[in-house]
């Protein structure tokens, strides 16, 4: 396949990244982690390991989460009350916090995916155009 190259999203630190075959570095879109989180939480609550296997696991390795950036996120997200979290364990039947997606949260998300499909819908429109 190739060298893969992490790429990070300066907006929210070193949290989202997407594997590249070259060394070309682009930034990700502002907000792309927590749109993440958001979205699989929207799915079933998670621990935060839990989280960062889906993620890398739904994008078929394309998009990575390193875990040491998830939970000043999570942090982040709780603070706004777009998710809430309790105690929980592990399948290993480790102590854990298993966070869970808000009635805010998931009208934060709606909104942000609207927002990134108008901006989807924009740059795929300017790659056409200069397609033509």
């Amino acid at each position: 396949m190739g060298k893969n190259t992490c790429l990070q999203n300066r907006y929210s630190g070193r949290n989202l990244f997407f594997m590249a075959r070259n060394s070309e570095h682009r930034d990700l879109f502002p907000g792309a982690l927590e749109m993440m989180i958001l979205q699989s939480l929207r799915l079933r609550p998670m621990h935060g390991y839990g989280l960062v296997k889906h993620i890398k696991q739904v994008s078929e390795d394309l998009l990575q989460v390193e875990e040491g950036s998830l939970y000043p996120a999570l942090q982040r997200m709780l603070k706004e009350g777009w998710l809430e979290s309790e105690a929980g364990m592990s399948a290993k039947g480790r102590p854990t916090r298993i966070y869970r997606l808000t009635e805010a949260g998931l009208r934060h998300l709606e909104r942000e995916v609207v927002s990134f499909e108008r901006m989807f819908a924009g740059f795929s429109r300017v790659l056409a155009a200069a397609k033509a």
